[in-house]
């Protein structure tokens, strides 16, 4: 395998060295991140499905257990919103945008607000994101060779995961705000109904 993408590499290079009038060492990082992503995307259902397994985990047993063998999305809404959220977050992570596209914004939030509701310290909640490290570096160290020269490509995929976690961060404590202000608004109504029918009972004003 490795042969392979040294081969590969090789022939990369003087394409694009034959092609642009760059130096060689900007045509060998433009192969290199070429190289790299095409790795990583040949290994897109693997990594996704490590991933996937990954975050699963993080739950309690039986709950991952559920999570993970049933394949009704209206029955797993979760694993459902886990499993499409992968994939278009791990599309982004080794694309070219800098922005986020809609897809990509609407999936990491389904994720996030399911784990905002749920027994997850802060923490936790978007450590989901990080897991792709783990899933991309277990591919990557049986793909490449330690000396192949992708250190730099890993580390800007990996610094593209720190910004999605950031992002996912930021909407966490959003839902939190909002669950917050939920849960004061029905106390408050709650706490105002009381009064009404105390009101009522004993002829006090409702002005207090």
């Amino acid at each position: 395998m490795t042969g392979t993408v040294h081969d590969s590499a090789s022939g990369l290079y003087q394409v694009i060295a034959k092609e642009l009038p760059w130096s060689l060492d900007i045509v060998v990082e433009i192969a290199q991140g070429i190289i790299m992503k095409s790795g990583l995307l040949e290994e897109k259902r693997t990594i996704i499905k490590r991933w996937i397994n990954l975050t699963v985990d993080t739950y309690p047993s039986e709950s991952g257990s559920f999570l993970r063998n049933q394949k009704d999305q209206f029955a797993n809404p979760v694993g459902a919103a886990i499993a499409q959220g992968a994939e278009a977050l791990f599309d982004w992570v080794t694309g070219d945008s800098k922005e986020y596209s809609p897809l990509v914004v609407r999936r990491l939030d389904d994720i996030v607000r399911i784990r905002a509701v749920q027994q997850f310290s802060p923490s936790n909640a978007v450590a989901f994101v990080f897991l792709l490290k783990n899933s991309i570096r277990e591919v990557v160290s049986k793909k490449f060779s330690k000396d192949s020269g992708h250190f730099g490509e890993l580390l800007e995929i990996e610094s593209r995961i720190d910004s999605l976690a950031l992002t996912a961060f930021d909407m966490y404590m959003k839902c939190r705000e909002k669950l917050f202000e939920m849960r004061a608004m029905e106390i408050r109504n709650r706490t105002s109904r009381i009064l009404e029918r105390a009101c009522n009972k004993y002829g006090a004003p409702h002005e207090w």
